[in-house]
């Protein structure tokens, strides 16, 4: 499995990857995507660190974990593929992007240009298996994307946290 993420986050998740949790996530993870459909793709896991480097991080937008549907996971949480039909939590968005703000419902559900601007797009679980929403919760995923709200809020300032879906109702973090 690919490791790579942005230079920019190294100094802050390296440790992470060394430790015996995460190494429990990573034999987990290859083995699912190895006798498994799993989403996003192997190589897009990682996008949100890619698209959204550290020391541009203004906004955390968390979501539960990816879309489990063929062709909609891109490693940005609520994102999809340019020509991709919008799931119904972006159309909510949107809609919501919409009406609070008036800027015209977008055709694309592409979010790379949010993280581009700054907006980390970070699902709680950055796997599942296909049509199986939430197969890969409690595997170690929220260990480590707890340890990047850590990262973020320690060594940021000003950065907003937004945490979508009815998951985070029952979820504390440390």
């Amino acid at each position: 499995m690919n490791l790579e993420i942005h230079e920019s986050w190294k100094p802050y998740l390296e440790a992470e990857f060394k430790k015996d949790y995460f190494k429990n996530l990573i034999a987990f993870v290859s083995k699912e995507y190895k006798d498994s459909k799993c989403f996003p793709p192997e190589e897009a896991i990682f996008n949100a660190f890619n698209y959204c480097h550290f020391n541009d991080v203004k906004v955390v937008i968390i979501g539960q974990d990816p879309y489990h549907d063929h062709g909609q996971a891109n490693g940005l949480c609520f994102s999809v593929a340019d020509g991709v039909k919008h799931p119904p939590s972006l159309v909510n968005i949107f809609k919501e992007i919409e009406t609070d703000l008036s800027i015209p419902y977008p055709e694309s559900g592409n979010l790379e240009r949010w993280a581009k601007q700054g907006v980390l797009l970070l699902n709680a679980t950055l796997t599942v298996r296909a049509h199986e929403a939430a197969s890969h919760q409690k595997q170690g995923w929220e260990t480590f994307t707890d340890a990047v709200i850590k990262a973020v809020s320690d060594n940021k300032e000003d950065v907003i946290f937004l945490l979508w879906g009815g998951g985070f109702a029952k979820r504390r973090l440390n």
